[in-house]
């Protein structure tokens, strides 16, 4: 069964070393994306306010399967969908279905009305499951990234209850 836990020991190393090595394998990433991700677990750790943001790392077997974190993003109705992450065994089974929803339901139980991400086209299951999921897409623009090039893109979700 997979479960679905808070930031713990040995999670911030694993979530810096897993993304580094699947972003360059599989985008050609270089290392200033893992030095990236490893000032934001660093930034979460030290600052996070409990009560508004959060981890959820999967677990299945001892293994840890992915991660998705929902953190402030400045204005205070607004939160911001970072590290998702799927290793690929554990692609195509739900679970990023599963991520994607307990972190905007978590968003939205505290009371944020809007959430944002930042991603980049190449990663075409995560945009079909944002558009899928009521995400729409609001900037789409080429640049230069972690030494290649890319397409940047940015989503917003209303989180608003319905009317």
């Amino acid at each position: 069964m997979i479960e679905l836990r808070h930031l713990g020991p040995g999670d911030v190393d694993w979530l810096v070393e897993r993304h580094a090595q699947d972003y360059a394998r599989d985008e050609g990433f270089d290392a200033s994306f893992g030095r990236l991700v490893r000032e934001i677990l660093e930034a979460f750790e030290a600052d996070h306010d409990p009560a508004r943001e959060r981890a959820f790392i999967a677990w299945e077997d001892g293994q840890r399967l992915g991660s998705v974190f929902c953190v402030a993003d400045g204005a205070p109705d607004t939160a911001k969908l970072r590290l998702f992450l799927l290793v690929p065994e554990a692609r195509g089974k739900g679970l990023g279905k599963r991520l994607l929803a307990a972190c905007t339901g978590f968003a939205r139980d505290v009371g944020y009305r809007r959430m944002v991400l930042w991603t980049h086209e190449s990663h075409r299951a995560a945009c079909a499951l944002y558009a899928a999921t009521g995400w729409e897409l609001v900037r789409s623009e080429a640049t230069v990234s972690f030494g290649i090039p890319v397409v940047e893109q940015s989503w917003e979700l209303d989180l608003s209850p319905c009317q």
